[in-house]
């Protein structure tokens, strides 16, 4: 697997996959799609892009694996419907060109509690698109799911500096599922879930994270 596509490479855990993935030696090519372009870098490969109109026959969807930290919240989307298409339909999109254009794994980032069955719009949403990635038969499908993420954000998101800083108290005497989540914990399983390519599908709990 040393040809990567990063789909949310400007994320907060996004942005830390990049540049490890740019560090990483067995990678020979990374492949960020981004709406801005990024700095150069000898392995990058940077199409600049609008989700809305993804050109599926574009040569750069052409990669051994791919991860995806795409994801916004209600607040910003501002509509179940607008939140729903980039944590769903967005993630979808990337998934089904890339495999059509190859791609033998797939690393997704989720979140603890996902559950396609679920009343809750964020866990069913996690949830479904869960399911339809799967759908589509990657060799290599790994689902990440953290709970809060713990990193320096670019948006100001004051529920989560709030539940930061409780969890941050209290974690030493929490169950480990339900501890911060460190971005750069999940980008390293993202990471390795997309190298090691291992068959099957796979699921990296928040236990796990922590």
């Amino acid at each position: 697997m040393s040809k990567i596509l990063i789909a949310g490479a400007t994320g907060l855990v996004g942005r830390i996959v990049l540049a490890r993935a740019l560090d990483d030696p067995r990678m020979t090519s990374v492949i960020a799609p981004t709406r801005r372009a990024l700095p150069e870098h000898p392995k990058l490969i940077n199409p600049i892009i609008d989700y809305e109109a993804l050109p599926p026959e574009a040569n750069w969807w052409a990669c051994d694996a791919v991860i995806c930290a795409l994801g916004t919240t209600l607040a910003t989307a501002r509509s179940a419907e607008a939140f729903y298409r980039v944590d769903h339909d967005y993630p979808l999109m990337v998934a089904t060109h890339a495999r059509a254009r190859g791609a033998q794994a797939f690393a997704l980032v989720s979140a603890i509690g996902a559950d396609a069955g679920s009343r809750l719009l964020y866990n069913r949403t996690k949830g479904e698109v869960e399911a339809s990635i799967g759908a589509l038969a990657y060799p290599s499908y790994t689902i990440v799911r953290p709970g809060l993420i713990g990193g320096q954000r670019d948006e100001f998101r004051p529920m989560e500096r709030v539940s930061d800083a409780i969890l941050t108290v209290l974690g030493p005497v929490l169950p480990r599922q339900w501890r911060i989540s460190p971005a750069e914990n999940i980008a390293a399983a993202l990471i390795e879930a997309a190298m090691a390519a291992k068959p099957g599908r796979h699921i990296v709990s928040a236990a796990e994270l922590a």
